[in-house]
């Protein structure tokens, strides 16, 4: 909608922040949040994810200037803005809880920053109408708050925000209230808007699907602290650490030891056979190293690298669910589209394989 005349989006860049918090029963300092820089940039949709607790939604409320930073300092469209309120950053905020005024109705929620703003009358009005249609509202000015589903309240909440045009929109789980249908039917309304409008958006989840489906760029958080930043398909296919290949999607481990170089691969000894894997740095003979596995990329067959024995066979519908068991490690394996190939049973003996370029290595 080219109509949308916010202004142009701001970058937000995080310069060593740390929030420090005291523990209510041994009343010991603790880092909530730890050392954390990061550089968003203009208009990309970036994601903070990780489990309860790992400092996503204190980063983001730092950002918000709902909680100040104890180290570091925050800059917004290039500002540093630790000092100002939460009504003096350039930011809108859609919670949780949806916040709405029950005594008002939709008109007047999404109005409200507006008139808060001293917007002129007819302004308001062209601006709340335009937001409405953005949001697939529109006919429901009248409508009180209490009369819509959860999703229609949210899209009032995603109003409210956008309407004041600001340089960054920021969510903390918005869509945690919502049944699982939809949470997608918004989650991919979200997208859209923030697409259309090319706004800068911080989004916070713990739904590690919910991270890849709209994210230019998940910053995957781990007790306080950065545990990677990367694209969906560089976090999920290339993770640094077993926690992040472990956080994001279904994962296979593999332990051995690295039996030298081929080409552009590392060869690994596992207990029943040496295989290659794509590994852009050379590794040591001998070291102890891990296989990072997708289930989908793996192969079951008569032929193949590595035996296994078949311990469950599941059809799904779009996919034939396996584990089986190779050298004593549980391999969890994906076989898409299994109409036209053999499917194993329990006790079977089998083979899997699988792309070097498919796995990846720690």
């Amino acid at each position: 909608m080219s109509e949308y005349t916010g202004k142009e989006p701001k970058g937000v860049v995080l310069d060593h922040i740390s929030k420090i918090y005291q523990d209510p029963k041994t009343k010991k300092d603790f880092y909530a949040v730890h050392d954390v820089s990061l550089d968003i940039r203009p208009g990309s949709f970036v994601t903070l994810l990780g489990p309860s607790g790992c400092g996503k939604t204190t980063t983001l409320r730092m950002i918000a200037g709902f909680e100040s930073p104890d180290e570091g300092e925050i800059y917004l469209g290039g500002e540093a803005i630790n000092a100002l309120t939460p009504n003096k950053r350039d930011t809108a905020m859609v919670f949780q809880s949806y916040a709405l005024f029950p005594h008002y109705n939709v008109f007047d929620n999404v109005a409200y920053g507006l008139k808060l703003r001293k917007v002129p009358k007819a302004e308001i009005r062209e601006r709340v109408e335009r937001i409405l249609a953005l949001v697939e509202l529109s006919g429901m000015e009248q409508r009180m708050t209490n009369q819509l589903s959860g999703g229609q309240q949210q899209r009032v909440a995603l109003a409210r925000a956008l309407v004041v045009e600001p340089g960054v929109l920021l969510f903390d789980e918005p869509l945690s209230n919502l049944d699982a249908k939809l949470r997608v039917q918004m989650r991919t309304e979200i997208r859209r808007i923030q697409q259309t409008l090319g706004i800068t958006a911080i989004y916070v989840t713990h739904d590690q699907s919910e991270a890849m489906a709209i994210s230019d760029q998940i910053i995957l958080m781990k007790s306080g602290v950065i545990a990677q930043t990367g694209s969906p398909l560089e976090i999920y296919y290339r993770p640094n650490s077993e926690f992040v290949a472990d956080f994001i999607g279904e994962c296979n481990f593999l332990h051995g030891t690295v039996a030298g170089q081929e080409g552009g691969s590392t060869l690994v000894k596992l207990p029943d056979g040496t295989v290659p894997v794509s590994a852009p740095q050379p590794r040591n003979t001998g070291d102890a190293c891990e296989i990072v596995l997708r289930p989908e990329a793996v192969k079951i067959a008569d032929e193949g690298d590595l035996p296994c024995k078949v311990e469950l066979s599941c059809f799904m519908g779009s996919y034939q669910n396996y584990h089986v068991r190779v050298g004593g490690e549980l391999v969890k394996i994906t076989d898409n589209c299994p109409i036209n190939k053999k499917i194993f049973n329990v006790g079977d003996e089998a083979r899997i394989s699988f792309d070097p370029e498919c796995a990846h290595l720690l």
